[in-house]
């Protein structure tokens, strides 16, 4: 627990500084390369201070060579400049003990099972989600949607989990939303009478799928306003939103976690649910009545004997 509290305290300081402020900026100006490895390090910036350029670089999927030219990029004689700003900020927060213990992975090393270890980081994340800044986000987030005509949904690949349940849910509540997710390549038609009176949802994580980002800049061309449920702070999807919410994917196995993502999902839900709860609850009603005369749910389940 007191690494994960170290390694949240340190991750927010870190991309509080003008460092994580001058990659972002600068973002667009680099490389193929180059954003794969700054990318890295805004998504962990305490790896920088904490371990070698060259594990940093094998973390990050690039060359030893990219991390000091992207050094070099940002204004640095070298890479040992850049690592030493992110050290000062290290030293500055702690005793020493906690930042050993990550440097040497310890957290892992101790025979918990990798069950245990996913659970844990996943518990970590939602906490995350619960910082101020976050909890803006999500309550301005909810109110652009509620004063929309229409939620236009969108998340493909990995993605789809989180935004059919955005929609399934707000269908309990309504015909509020349209999921753009047609068959046969016909996911843009639904935008056809889409307007500036309607909002775009777009949820989506590095890699980006290039159809969401292109369905996204065809929503903003017909005046749509778009927000953002997504990975990073230089995700394409945040230089056209109007409102965006980040939640981190980093997972103890090899695949992105989106658990993060459908919480935030959920709680879209929850505020728009509350901003009318008369009408909320009319609209619930009329789905246990509707699903009820379709015998949608078994209502008893016979024990059978063994």
């Amino acid at each position: 627990m007191v690494l994960t509290e170290f390694r949240n305290n340190m991750r927010q300081t870190l991309q509080e500084g003008p460092l994580h402020a001058r990659i972002i900026e600068r973002f667009d100006a680099m490389s193929e390369q180059l954003q794969q490895a700054a990318r890295h390090i805004l998504e962990h910036p305490q790896e920088v201070a904490l371990v070698s350029m060259r594990e940093l670089a094998r973390n990050a999927g690039v060359q030893p060579s990219t991390m000091t030219r992207l050094a070099k990029f940002l204004g640095f004689a070298g890479y040992e400049d850049l690592r030493g700003e992110h050290a000062d900020v290290i030293r500055v927060n702690t005793d020493g003990f906690a930042a050993r213990a990550l440097q040497r992975q310890v957290g892992g090393a101790n025979g918990e099972s990798l069950a245990y270890r996913m659970l844990q980081g996943l518990s970590a994340q939602i906490a995350r989600l619960c910082e101020p800044n976050t909890l803006l986000q999500l309550g301005a987030m909810a109110e652009r949607l509620g004063k929309a005509r229409r939620i236009y949904v969108l998340g493909l690949r990995s993605c789809h989990s989180v935004a059919w349940h955005f929609h399934y849910v707000m269908t309990l509540l309504g015909e509020k939303t349209v999921h753009l997710d047609g068959p046969a390549g016909t996911s843009g038609d639904a935008l056809i009478r889409a307007s500036s009176d309607d909002v775009l949802l777009a949820i989506s994580i590095n890699p980006y799928a290039l159809q969401t980002l292109e369905l996204a800049e065809a929503a903003r061309d017909k005046g749509m306003e778009i927000v953002a449920i997504t990975d990073s702070q230089v995700s394409p999807l945040v230089t056209i939103a109007k409102h965006v919410v980040l939640f981190p994917t980093e997972s103890q196995t090899f695949f992105h976690t989106l658990t993060p993502a459908l919480a935030v999902s959920e709680v879209l839900c929850g505020l728009l649910a509350s901003q009318d709860r008369s009408a909320a609850l009319e609209e619930l009603k009329r789905a246990d009545q509707h699903l009820s005369s379709m015998n949608t749910y078994a209502t008893s389940i016979p024990r059978r004997k063994i």
